[in-house]
């Protein structure tokens, strides 16, 4: 498992919607981080493989990528690549992007539940690297 940061920080203004406490990236990330590697640490060793496979990056919101003109802008989280059970290829690394300043949104800027959206979206993600569609995730409490 590879994990990236971004380097980009967002500038919150005051009346922006969801501007009742805008956490500095830095601080999401590190909270971020803790979480991803507890999580990896206790998953099952096949799933854990994967995850290890995995790129998984903070970003503040998607818009850093040129493909993200595709996306809505309030993802949580977002896996690229070839799932596995389409065999992806040996030089194919897949990613899981996590937009961290949609997750403080999301869970109305409050630290436990943060961290813990954190480890519920990693695996909504993972799941989909693992071949799951929105049915399968949503079934297992991933949503």
């Amino acid at each position: 498992m590879t994990l990236a940061h971004s380097s980009h920080l967002a500038i919150a203004r005051w009346g922006d919607p969801g501007y009742l406490w805008r956490m500095d990236f830095e601080t999401l990330s590190r909270w971020a981080d803790e979480e991803v590697k507890a999580l990896v640490k206790i998953l099952p060793a096949d799933v854990r493989a994967a995850a290890n496979r995995c790129v998984i990056s903070f970003e503040p919101r998607p818009g850093l990528n040129p493909t993200d003109d595709e996306l809505d802008g309030d993802e949580l989280g977002l896996f690229e690549g070839t799932c596995l059970l389409d065999e992806p290829a040996p030089e194919e690394v897949p990613r899981i992007r996590l937009f961290l300043e949609n997750l403080w949104e999301w869970v109305e800027q409050e630290e436990q539940d943060y961290r813990d959206e954190v480890g519920t979206t990693l695996l909504h993600e993972l799941g989909h690297y693992l071949g799951w569609d929105e049915d399968e995730v949503s079934d297992r409490g991933l949503e």
